[in-house]
């Protein structure tokens, strides 16, 4: 098959490149792939508006499914810490099977909603009695295909957790499937690093500076396997958080993690949502990116992230769905706009200089850091990224007589039908016509696999 053959070429009307629209356009995706740039010529026509697909930076797939069962009020006030435990109850449930079935459904999801890649932070390591699966890397691998038979590309970051809190106690009853030590860690990262290929990298995830003693951190940073590929790491969720570090180790969380790691633009730190001035500048810095998921953050009674004084400090960001409360990056960047004109009574915010689109903005925003975050080329439409595209619905009133100016800003904010019309993630088709390929039969065995675990 000669190279012309094998080089599919596709006409926008308007496409995104990285920074902006450009209009007119005819791009090859290749036989990998992998955009290539061509010259004019017969080309199959995608639509009007064209965009790079979104990075999802932060995913516990498993709580898809016990999404909206942790909604009623408790003896106490609720908190994060209250869900954390309904969240444990659940997962005691789910084995190799039960995770391949909820993640395939969660990946269909988030390629209907405009997420091409997903970054699962992954810690359902063991049985729920911290047994060894037979494969140890048996969740991981369920992982592994159920983004495989989506379709979806997958950044797996399996996670260190080692402690139950700052004070260095073990891990409890409910946490110990979650646990490994440092050599058995690194054996795990070191298999899976075996089972990479175009659609699936591997990196590091260390759960939080509270359930990884600095010994560890520094053990695993220092070892062979973090020499590439990205590291994050979940900080700065909660004030008790916040607090408890403080109290034991002298310091707020990320400006310890700042004072005792080498954080550069391989890191994710996750949420990061309580910050000091002093911090948000060093993060905002240190090239890192910041993991926001907001409509989880606000589902938890988190928080917010200081977004402008961040954005102004030239620092990097992206989005994640998290716990899967809701899977639309839509959403997530409306809310994380939608928090900070709650919180300042003030509209635009994410607009930082006069006349700039606040969704053109966001998506950037997000489409840079969420790319570097999953250790990909930067999100656009151009020679070298892969072709991870996204067509949007031209026929949709939300878009009549929308222009380069307008669009993404009607896109993010001007209602909740969806607008994601077709989905190719590398090369391939995925979605057409709102509908994924495989839906039926993948909707069908959650269905039926949610239904067991309920019985349980």
């Amino acid at each position: 098959m000669t190279p012309s053959t094998r080089l599919r070429r596709c006409h926008a009307g308007h496409f995104w490149q990285g920074e902006g629209w450009s209009r007119e356009g005819i791009f090859g995706v290749d036989a990998d792939g992998v955009l290539q740039a061509v010259e004019d010529g017969p080309a199959e026509t995608l639509g009007t508006w064209v965009l790079p697909g979104m990075p999802n930076l932060h995913s516990h797939a498993f709580q898809r499914a016990m999404a909206g069962l942790a909604e009623r009020r408790g003896k106490a006030d609720d908190s994060f810490w209250s869900w954390r435990e309904t969240m444990y109850a659940f997962a005691a449930s789910v084995g190799p099977d039960e995770l391949k079935a909820i993640a395939a459904q969660l990946y269909v999801e988030m390629l209907k909603a405009g997420y091409t890649q997903v970054c699962e932070f992954h810690y359902l390591h063991h049985r729920p009695d911290g047994t060894r699966y037979a494969p140890p890397e048996a969740m991981s691998l369920a992982l592994v295909e159920a983004a495989r038979e989506a379709g979806i590309a997958l950044t797996l970051l399996p996670v260190l957790y080692m402690r139950g809190g700052f004070d260095g106690r073990p891990l409890g009853a409910r946490q110990r499937r979650f646990g490994h030590e440092v050599d058995d860690y690194l054996r795990l990262l070191d298999v899976l690093r075996g089972y990479q290929d175009a659609g699936l990298r591997t990196g590091i995830a260390l759960h939080s500076l509270r359930a990884v003693p600095e010994d560890a951190l520094q053990a695993v940073l220092a070892s062979e396997l973090a020499n590439d590929g990205p590291i994050h790491i979940h900080i700065a969720e909660q004030l008790g958080e916040v607090q408890d570090c403080l109290s034991i180790r002298g310091a707020r969380p990320v400006e310890w993690l700042l004072d005792h790691a080498d954080v550069g633009a391989r890191w994710c730190l996750v949420h990061a949502t309580h910050l000091s001035d002093d911090e948000t500048l060093r993060l905002a810095r240190s090239g890192a990116v910041a993991g926001l998921c907001p409509t989880t953050e606000a589902n938890l009674g988190d928080g917010l992230f200081p977004l402008a004084a961040y954005l102004d400090a030239g620092g990097a960001l992206g989005i994640g769905s998290d716990s899967h409360i809701s899977v639309s990056p839509v959403e997530e960047l409306r809310w994380l706009e939608y928090g900070q004109r709650l919180a300042t009574r003030h509209r635009n915010i994410a607009a930082r200089r006069e006349g700039a689109s606040v969704g053109q903005t966001l998506w950037r925003a997000a489409l840079h850091g969420g790319a570097q975050a999953a250790g990909l080329p930067v999100g656009a439409i151009r020679a070298g990224c892969r072709a991870d595209l996204l067509v949007l619905d031209d026929g949709s009133p939300l878009l009549a007589a929308r222009d380069e100016a307008s669009v993404l800003d009607s896109f993010l904010f001007a209602g909740n039908t969806p607008l994601v019309r077709d989905v190719m993630c590398g090369g391939r088709w995925v979605v057409r016509d709102f509908r994924h390929h495989d839906e039926d039969r993948i909707a069908q065995r959650y269905r039926d696999t949610v239904q067991r675990l309920r019985q349980a």
